[in-house]
C-alpha cells in the first residue's frame, strides 16, 4: 500500500490531476453532445451525422502527420526551454502544412457519399473547418504539456469543451441540424484565445532532432493513432455498406457509453505521459508503475461491468429513447470487452508510445483493424448487429494481447 500512496502522491505532485480533471470534463462534454443529437434527430439523420464522424476521426488521428505527438514526445526528453520553443515553432509551421493537404483530401472522401446519403457535402465541409480547428487545439495543449504547464492545459481544454457544449445547445435549439454542424466546426477554434502572436513568427532557431527521426516517429505516431481510430470508425462505416443507417444508430446507441468507460485509463495515462517518456529507460520505474496502476484499475473495471450489467435497462432507461431498448445485449458485450480494454490496450499501447516504439504500435493497430474487418464479414452476415459486436470486441481482446508481449520484450532487455 506504500508504493501505491507514493505513486498517487507523484501523480499529485507532477499536477497530473489537471491534465485528469480537464480530460474527464472532455469526455464528459463530448458524451453530452453525443447524447443532444440522438434526441434531436431521427435514426436516419443520426446515422448519417454519425458516417461523417468515423470518417473525421480516422483523419483526425492524422492531424499535422502526428506534429502534436512529436512535440509531445520529444519536448518531453529535451531539458532546454528554448529547444522546446524552437520545437514547437517548427512542427506549428510544418505540421499546419500537412494539415492542409490532409483537410482537403478528407473533404475529397465526400464523394462517395454524395449520391446514398442527402446534403451529405455540407456535413463535409463542416467537418473539413472543424479538423483544421483541432489542430490548432491539440498543438497548443502539447505545447502547454512539455513546458509542464498543466494548469494553462486544463484552462484551454475545459474552455474549449464547456464552451463547445453551450453553443452546441444554444445553435441547436434554435437552428436544429445546421447549428448543430455550425457549433462543432466553431469549437474548437475557440483555443486560438490561448495563442500569441510569437507562435506565428519566423523560425530562426534550429531544431536538435533530424527531421528524418521526428517525422518518423510523428508518421508512426499518426499511423498507429490513424489505425487504432480507424477500428472504431471501420465498423460504423462497414455496417453503413452491408447494411443501413438504422442498423449505425442501434449500434452507436450500444456503443455510446462502453467505449466512454476506457477515459479513466485513458486519461490517467495521459496525465503521465511526459513522466512516462522521461522514464523510458528505467526498469524499475516502470515495473512499478504497471504494478500500481493495476492496483488502481483492476477493481475499477470489475466494478464497473457488474453496476453497468446490473443496471443495464435502468441505464437504458435514463439515456435513450424506447426505440433503443433492443440493444441491451450489445452494450452488455462492449462493457465487458472496454472494462478488459483497460487493464491491456490502454496501458501497454500508451506504454509503447510513451518508450518511443511507435512502430510496434502501428504494426499491432493494423493487425487488430485487419482482425475486425475479417471477423465483421463473417459475423455481420450471421448475426447483423450483434455480429458487428463481436467483431470488434474480439479484434480489441486479441490486440490487447500483442500489445502486452511487445512491451514485456522491451522492458526484460533494459538493464
Amino acid at each position: 500500500m506504500k508504493s501505491l500512496f507514493v505513486f498517487v502522491s507523484d501523480f499529485f505532485k507532477n499536477k497530473g490531476h489537471h491534465v485528469f480533471i480537464s480530460l474527464l470534463i472532455a469526455k464528459i462534454c463530448g458524451f453530452l453532445g453525443s447524447l443532444l443529437i440522438i434526441k434531436i434527430l431521427p435514426e436516419s439523420e443520426f446515422g448519417t451525422i454519425s458516417i461523417v464522424a468515423s470518417v473525421f476521426f480516422i483523419f483526425m488521428s492524422f492531424n499535422g502527420f502526428g506534429s502534436n505527438q512529436i512535440l509531445l514526445r520529444y519536448g518531453s526528453i529535451v531539458h532546454k526551454d528554448t529547444e522546446k520553443k524552437s520545437l514547437a515553432k517548427y512542427l506549428l509551421r510544418q505540421g499546419f502544412m500537412h494539415q492542409l493537404i490532409i483537410s482537403l483530401i478528407f473533404l475529397l472522401v465526400s464523394v462517395f457519399y454524395i449520391n446514398k446519403y442527402q446534403d451529405i457535402f455540407f456535413i463535409f465541409v463542416l467537418f473539413t473547418v472543424r479538423l483544421i480547428g483541432y489542430y490548432f487545439l491539440n498543438h497548443i495543449q502539447a505545447e502547454f504539456r512539455v513546458f509542464g504547464n498543466n494548469k494553462a492545459f486544463a484552462r484551454v481544454s475545459n474552455f474549449v469543451n464547456i464552451g463547445g457544449v453551450l453553443l452546441l445547445l444554444l445553435f441547436s435549439y434554435f437552428f436544429g441540424l445546421t447549428g448543430y454542424l455550425l457549433a462543432i466546426a466553431a469549437t474548437p477554434f475557440l483555443c486560438l484565445l490561448w495563442y500569441k502572436k510569437n507562435h506565428f513568427v519566423a523560425i530562426i532557431d534550429s531544431i536538435n532532432f533530424t527531421e528524418k527521426e521526428i517525422w518518423s516517429f510523428g508518421l508512426h505516431a499518426a499511423g498507429t493513432a490513424l489505425l487504432s481510430d480507424a477500428l472504431f470508425s471501420a465498423d460504423v462505416l462497414m455496417l453503413s455498406f452491408l447494411m443501413n443507417e438504422t442498423a449505425v444508430a442501434n449500434y452507436k446507441v450500444g456503443l455510446l457509453i462502453p467505449i466512454n468507460i476506457t477515459f479513466l485509463a485513458s486519461t490517467f495515462m495521459q496525465s503521465d505521459y511526459t513522466v512516462l517518456a522521461k522514464n523510458s529507460k528505467n526498469r524499475m520505474f516502470l515495473k512499478n508503475y504497471i504494478f500500481n496502476y493495476y492496483k488502481i484499475f483492476i477493481p475499477t473495471s470489475l466494478l464497473i461491468f457488474i453496476l453497468g450489467y446490473l443496471f443495464k435497462s435502468e441505464i437504458f432507461n435514463l439515456f435513450f429513447d424506447e426505440k433503443y431498448y433492443d440493444n441491451q445485449f450489445i452494450f452488455v458485450i462492449f462493457l465487458a470487452t472496454f472494462s478488459f480494454n483497460m487493464l491491456l490496450r490502454n496501458l501497454y499501447g500508451n506504454l509503447l508510445s510513451a518508450v518511443g516504439m511507435m512502430k510496434m504500435n502501428t504494426a499491432i493497430s493494423l493487425l487488430n483493424l485487419i482482425m475486425l474487418l475479417s471477423f465483421a464479414f463473417i459475423f455481420v452476415k450471421k448475426f447483423g448487429v450483434v455480429g458487428m459486436a463481436i467483431s470488434l470486441s474480439s479484434s480489441l481482446v486479441i490486440s490487447g494481447f500483442f500489445l502486452l508481449f511487445s512491451f514485456y520484450l522491451y522492458w526484460k532487455d533494459l538493464k
